[in-house]
């Protein structure tokens, strides 16, 4: 019986790109070596999307039932068209956030990063499509209420409040990451036995 101490060891990932598998794009993950790291990411994008999805299935419903209104007959011809803009984006808005989950479901198993890779990328697609049908449908209802320039006002606060949350302040945000001494294991460090090799290391954590 070997007795293993606990030592960190960069993963070949990590030294070749100086970063830890948390710290990297869906895309660079290996879909076996990084299987625990893909399928935590996966969980928390669906977990994202069951707060997303009832909200735009909210307003997709609204603008199912609008026609059916008795003062819609009142709405102009640009107002019509704002409507059909959102109502068609919403429709796509929602069509994107599903996909991830018929990926989970019936994509293949084995392409773990090239399934959450696409799965990022139509949700951000969704994002955009969804705020175009809220603009939209914001827009409908400010111009049959107020005058124009007010009607006006009240979209472009809405577009750069959007713009503001949704653009530009997640890429304000960054982490500091402060080196510690206390024993902590960063995310990417494995357990290895004295003397051995990188690839030893490798082969004997990829086995559990």
């Amino acid at each position: 019986m070997v007795i293993a101490a606990r030592v960190r060891v960069w993963t070949r990932r990590g030294e070749d790109r100086g970063v830890t598998g948390r710290d990297l794009e869906p895309a660079l993950l290996d879909s076996e070596r990084d299987r625990a790291e893909l399928r935590d990411r996966y969980y928390g994008l669906l977990q994202e999307l069951r707060v997303v999805l009832p909200g735009v299935q909210v307003l997709v419903a609204f603008l199912l039932t609008a026609p059916f209104g008795q003062r819609f007959a009142d709405v102009d011809t640009a107002g019509r068209a704002l409507y059909g803009a959102a109502l068609t984006v919403g429709v796509l808005a929602v069509v994107a956030f599903v996909t991830p989950t018929v990926l989970h479901r019936f994509g293949d198993r084995t392409a773990r990063s090239a399934r959450l890779a696409l799965s990022i990328s139509v949700t951000r697609l969704g994002l955009v499509l969804f705020g175009l049908s809220m603009v939209c449908s914001f827009a409908v209802v400010v111009r049959f209420l107020f005058d124009p320039p007010v009607a006006d006002v009240l979209v472009a606060v809405t577009v750069v409040a959007m713009l503001t949350f949704w653009a530009a302040v997640p890429r304000l945000v960054h982490h500091h990451r402060e080196p510690r001494d206390d024993g902590h294991r960063e995310p990417g460090w494995r357990d290895a036995v004295p003397g051995s090799t990188d690839d030893d290391n490798e082969r004997a954590t990829a086995g559990r």
